[in-house]
């Protein structure tokens, strides 16, 4: 067959040539040892937690060696495209301060050399590379019904092939230009297939950066190019752009990992050298049987990134939880180094965790929690009312107009040498301090106590005094000597019998007069803000 005539007769239209692409997509000028990556989403819905965890390894691979981080946005397969799902990819990027050095803004403003950065853009340099290779015979037009590329993917990763037999060449690989030319005339739309040399026997072995050496049987499918709307698959675009474009490290989920022999064989007909690949595991959860279900946006919340920011979650908490998943080490380098920039972490984009990560709110929260409590009572308000002002509107006017007051409640316990670690999310603030906004309804106090609890609130309105600790605390000790507390802990729990309790007993049911719980910040801060008139009232209220 006429390889040239079959060419121009499928891409009649075609406007440009391969030479001509390559003289606008220059070899990058970067230091030697310097990666550019790339984070690549299909905008089909909301920045997925699982591709937050790769795109914090591509800008860290990147940044960490001198190198270029950039943003493309996969989105050949317009039928799935969510309307305004880019702009959330970027606004997210860019919060958590991963703003990608190249990327696009839809129908705005383009940040780079080396775009258009969204694929649908790129029409016409995939055509150009396809007709290119049936040029060469390595690839030809399919008619079948079945030429839209997605139901593709299944059979490629789950293919198996009998010895010597490949059961998925194509029979329109063997269509004589007159049959072609029929096809065309009768207006049938054709896909572009991959000729593939495969038999699906023989086996490929390469080096994954991650997991190590992998064997694999080599690629024996005639795997769809571009489809019959003349967009690319995934397999095909990527190729062409990761090259155009200078990626040398691909990082994406290891479900991909079963693609790369059919990838080999693209890049390797189209006369591309390979990047290197990092094939990162997904992010598992474990459901309250104990077993693993990767997250996913039906079963979890938290698998949309918009989550951690609806709920309050600090920023650089979430990244430092993610970090500790993706490096085993870095948990114990901010142990070692509790106040260092995350930058000074040894990030080795290329020793990422083997092990399956498992999403843990109860690490994450800790996590939150200490990077909260070392920020100034200003920095909280701060993070508060930004919070507030996108998810809690109406809590705005009030934090606005007792700015003071909130910051005094923020201030409890904080800016010590051992700060209180209590809250790990903005929108727990109004419950977890309820009782500085209004009367305890519910009290945490024991049935069996009540006698006491009662006795000691009675008796404490005549021994209040809020004009300092030292004051407050000996007269709280007076009192409690006089009821039969122990005001020495030595003596307590050398004859525990002889007394109803301790001073700390009674401080409790001061403090679950107060607040309603048994536990809370330091006491006398608390009491000082709401003031004698309010505490009065409130044991009052009971005694």
């Amino acid at each position: 067959m006429d390889n040239k005539k079959l060419a121009d007769l499928l891409f009649a239209d075609n406007k440009l040539t391969v030479e001509e692409i390559e003289k606008k997509y220059p070899k990058r000028n970067l230091k030697e040892g310097a990666y550019v990556t790339r984070f690549a989403p299909s905008p089909t819905g909301y920045m997925h937690l699982g591709g937050f965890f790769q795109a914090l390894i591509d800008f860290n691979i990147a940044k960490r060696s001198g190198g270029v981080f950039y943003l493309r946005i996969e989105d050949t397969d317009q039928k799935r495209e969510i309307s305004g799902a880019s702009e959330i990819i970027l606004n997210i990027l860019t919060e958590y301060g991963f703003l990608p050095d190249e990327y696009e803004l839809k129908g705005g403003v383009t940040v780079g050399e080396y775009g258009p950065y969204y694929q649908s853009e790129r029409k016409e340099i995939y055509k150009a590379y396809a007709k290119k290779l049936v040029e060469e015979g390595k690839a030809f037009p399919c008619f079948c019904k079945k030429t839209e590329g997605l139901s593709d993917v299944k059979e490629i990763r789950e293919k198996k092939f009998s010895s010597g037999i490949n059961e998925d060449k194509d029979i329109c690989r063997h269509l004589t230009i007159e049959q072609i030319e029929q096809n065309l005339k009768e207006g049938k739309k054709f896909a572009i297939r991959l000729k593939s040399n495969g038999n699906g026997v023989d086996k490929i072995k390469f080096v994954d950066c991650a997991k190590g050496e992998v064997e694999m049987t080599a690629n024996a499918v005639d795997a769809i190019l571009l489809k019959n709307d003349l967009m690319p698959t995934y397999h095909f675009a990527h190729a062409i752009d990761d090259t155009l474009m200078g990626t040398n490290v691909v990082v994406r989920g290891e479900e991909w990992l079963p693609s790369y022999p059919l990838h080999k064989e693209i890049f390797e007909n189209l006369g591309f050298k390979q990047p290197k690949y990092i094939h990162s595991p997904l992010i598992y959860k474990l459901n309250e049987k104990g077993n693993k279900n990767k997250i996913s946006k039906r079963k979890h919340p938290e698998a949309d990134m918009r989550f951690f920011d609806k709920e309050g979650y600090d920023k650089d908490a979430v990244v430092e939880y993610l970090m500790n998943l993706i490096n085993s080490n870095f948990e114990n380098w901010r142990k070692q180094n509790p106040t260092a920039d995350i930058m000074e972490f040894p990030f080795n984009g290329f020793k990422i965790t083997a092990n399956t990560p498992i999403f843990d709110f109860v690490k994450l929260n800790d996590v939150s929690k200490e990077k909260i409590s070392r920020y100034t009572a200003d920095e909280c308000y701060s993070e508060l009312l930004s919070w507030a002002r996108e998810y809690s509107t109406e809590n705005v006017e009030y934090l606005t107009k007792e700015k003071d007051y909130v910051t005094k409640i923020l201030n409890i316990d904080r800016e010590k040498p051992k700060p209180r670690k209590d809250i790990y999310k903005w929108s727990m603030f109004f419950e977890l301090f309820d009782y500085m906004f209004s009367k305890p309804s519910n009290f945490e106090i024991d049935e069996s106590e009540k006698k006491n609890y009662e006795e000691v609130l009675k008796n404490y309105k005549n021994y209040l005094k809020l004009d300092t600790k030292e004051n407050w605390f000996e007269n709280i000790k007076i009192m409690a000597e006089k009821l039969g507390y122990a005001t020495n802990n030595a003596d307590f729990k050398k004859e525990p019998e002889k007394y109803k309790g301790n001073t700390a007993k009674v401080c409790e049911y001061i403090r679950i007069a107060i607040t309603g719980r048994k536990n809370s910040p330091d006491l006398f801060e608390i009491m000082s803000l709401l003031g004698e008139k309010e505490v009065l009232d409130r044991i009052e209220k009971i005694a």
